[in-house]
């Protein structure tokens, strides 16, 4: 689900930028860019960001240990993995 506070068209988002930049950096809003109807970015402020990408890395590792947990040893060779696929 997607919690926006506004959405401009990107035709007019040249004109609204600068109120959208401020609307997004001290206001907290998320703005949603459209095209043709269809919303196709989102503008957002740097603290969002940040928390996307540390929400990114915990996915991440949390995946990377429930794969290591899951890995059963089992190793295949280059070569052996190009003879099966040939």
């Amino acid at each position: 689900m997607t919690t926006l506070t506004r959405s401009i068209p990107s035709k007019d988002l040249r004109d609204s930028l600068a109120d959208v930049l401020g609307g997004v950096a001290y206001g907290a809003e998320r703005v949603g860019v459209t095209r043709h109807g269809k919303l196709t970015a989102v503008v957002i402020s740097v603290d969002d960001l940040e928390l996307l990408e540390e929400l990114e890395a915990a996915r991440d590792a949390a995946e990377f240990r429930a794969a290591k947990a899951a890995d059963d040893g089992e190793r295949v060779s280059l070569d052996d993995l190009r003879a099966e696929l040939s």
